[in-house]
Formats: C-alpha cells, structure tokens, sequence
C-alpha cells in the first residue's frame, strides 16, 4: 500500500476517535444538564458556548496554521483538550462549571480547520469534495459509536460515565495522532494582511458561511439540542437516546458520502444544498405533532440525512477554488463563521422553548430551515 493511502486510512482513524471523544456524551447531556437544576436558557447557553469558542478561536487559528505551513501540531492540541474537556465535565457538579468546561470543548473544536485542510492535502485539488465527503463521513461515523456506546453506558452506569469513555476515546485519537504526516507545501508563502482581507470579502464564501450558520442552528438546537429533551417528554431513557443520536446520524454517514461523490455531480451543488435544507426544515416542523418515540426515530433519520446532503457541498464549496497557502485562512473563516449558528441556535431555541413551549421552538427553527432553502439559491461561485 502506497505512503498516501497510509497516510489517509490513520487520518480517517484519528478523526474517528476524535470526534467519538466530542459526542459520546452528547445523547445524555441536555437531560443531565436539566437534572442539575438548569432551566432552558441556561442548557442553551451551555450548549451554544460550543460554538462560541470556535468563532472566537477559528479565524486566527487558520491564518496562523497558514502561515507557518503547520497542521498536524493543532490536530494533536484539539484532541488533548477533548480529553480535557470530557474529563473536567466528569467531575463537575454545577452547570456553571459544565459551562466553562463545554466551552473548551469547543476550544478543541476549533482545531477541526486543520483537520480538514491537512486531509484535503493528502488528495489532487479536484478530488477536494471526496476528500471532505470521505472526511465527514469518519467524522460522522465516530459521533455514532460515540453516541451508541455513550448511550448504553448512560443505562447501564449513570448518566456521568460517558465523559470517562469520551476520555478513552480522546487518549486512543490522540496516540494514534502523534504518527500523522504532515504533507506541507514545499513552495508554501505566508499570507500577506491583503490576501486576509480578499478572503473575507469573498462573495461566495460569505454566502456558503452564511448557510452554514443556518445549518448549524438547526443541528445544534435539535439534534444535539433539544430533540433528547423531546425525547425524553415521550418517556425516552438513556439508551433510547444514544439509539436515537445513533439513528440520526448513520443517514448522514451515507449522504455525507455521496454528497460530494454523487447528489453534487448528478443534482448540482446548489440544488443538493436546497434539497437538503428544505428535508431538514421539514424534520422540524414535524417534531410537535409526533406523539410516540418510534416515529421520532423515523423524523430524525430524515433531520440526519438532510445534515449529511448540505454540509459536506458548503465545507467543500469554502475551500474549492482557494489557493494552498489560503486554504487555512479560508475554512477557519468559514467554520468560525457557522460557529455562530452554534451558538444562537441552541439559546434562540431555549429562550423561546421558556417562554412559548418547545413546541414553538422547533416551529420557529424549522422556519430558518426554509430560508436556508431560499437562500442557497442566490449562491454564485468566485475564485479567491
């Protein structure tokens, strides 16, 4: 087997356990959240301090990794504070402290620029969306054993125990990390302030940005949001919800696949982005009118797919016509940008879940998913 396929097969493994460590509690966590007291507001505050650390840490993370042409540095650093951030979540009791410790998983979060980047090195430029399908789809494949195994964990153990398996998994990604190649751009020139600049006025990344930000209030303040508290109102028990994250995400594994390999060659990049979002407003609006769990799994299947479709075309979209020394500074704009949709997701939905009903909460975001629909339309590709 060749070097570059080496090279690529440990990436896939590093990236699985890294994101098994981001997730493996995620099935519990808003229902632990809420048994330590915490109102709506306060988990979607908790939940969106996620996104808050990698809008804040994303832009100057990617330029600085452009700069001095390293990746595989911040890949090792994003694992150890997952491991961190899982850890100090074991042993906290009040969600003041799961606050500042959620946030630095989002810290950790953020190194996921270089993880895309240093991938999409090891593949030709016009192999850029199989590389990020390929990625996304390990990604996506270490959320589902995380959240299978965390959920099961939850039911046998406590709900607690998942941060201690989301640790091992962080200790395995991180050694098998260290022997990652670092392919750097030999005829590599730093980013001047200028280019900086032309890449954050870029038409096209601001827009695929904008729609990602969109996505990622609809995936942040239901999946991994308020959907396990829905959940739980049906009489949901922790295995139900690591079976229903689990279920929720295996569609995306599949359609983050084929999104750059197929629905994007056959239907246009443009037009799996509106299929996609128009799937997930649906998934939506459907959660208050379901009254039995089963039927939840089904609708969340759907939300999953719909994930996988648009989000691997805008990541790849963000980077496709960038030059090497840019590619950085370009996805750390893109992804700090959605970070924002992390963020506001989860507190727009909490803070109207408090004071009109969850209910309208899932009304209210499945209406951002109709106008993700519309505007993905208006986008229109620009070299940068």
């Amino acid at each position: 087997m060749s070097k570059e396929k080496n090279n690529i097969r440990l990436f896939i493994f590093v990236t699985a356990f890294y994101w098994f460590s981001m997730y493996a509690y995620i099935p519990t966590f808003s229902p632990y959240i809420e048994s330590l007291g915490a109102s709506h507001k306060m988990i979607g505050l908790i939940l969106g301090s996620y996104g808050f650390t990698q809008m804040l840490i994303r832009i100057p993370l990617g330029i600085y990794s452009d700069r001095i042409n390293r990746k595989k540095i911040f890949v090792n650093i994003g694992i150890l504070l997952s491991l961190i951030s899982t850890t100090g979540m074991w042993f906290a009791e009040t969600p003041a402290l799961i606050l500042i410790f959620r946030s630095l998983a989002g810290a950790s979060a953020a190194t996921w620029v270089s993880f895309t980047v240093l991938f999409s090195s090891y593949f030709k430029k016009d192999d850029t969306a199989h590389a990020i399908g390929l990625i996304n789809a390990s990604n996506k494949s270490g959320q589902v054993a995380g959240m299978l195994l965390g959920g099961i964990i939850a039911q046998a153990l406590g709900q607690q125990f998942p941060f201690l398996l989301a640790a091992a998994g962080a200790v395995i990604g991180f050694i098998l990390s260290l022997s990652v190649d670092e392919k750097k751009d030999i005829d590599h020139r730093a980013i001047t302030f200028r280019e900086i600049l032309k890449v954050a006025r870029n038409k096209s990344l601001l827009t695929v940005s904008f729609l990602a930000i969109l996505m990622m209030m609809i995936a942040h303040s239901t999946t991994f949001g308020f959907i396990p508290v829905a959940a739980k109102n049906l009489g949901a028990t922790s295995f139900h919800l690591g079976l229903l994250t689990t279920i929720t995400t295996i569609p995306g594994i599949l359609s983050s696949y084929l999104s750059g390999s197929y629905f994007s060659q056959r239907l246009g990049e443009k037009t799996t982005v509106t299929i996609g979002f128009i799937l997930l407003a649906f998934s939506c609006l459907m959660v208050p009118f379901i009254d039995h769990l089963y039927i939840l799994y089904f609708n969340q299947m759907l939300n999953g797919f719909a994930q996988g479709m648009i989000f691997p075309v805008l990541m790849g979209l963000s980077i496709k016509n960038v030059e090497a020394n840019k590619r950085g500074t370009a996805m750390g704009f893109f992804q700090a940008i959605y970070g924002l949709g992390m963020f506001i997701g989860p507190i727009f939905v909490g803070t109207i879940s408090d004071f009109a009903g969850l209910k309208m909460g899932f009304w209210m975001i499945g209406l951002v998913g109709i106008l993700g629909a519309i505007l993905s339309r208006f986008y229109k590709n620009e070299r940068v």
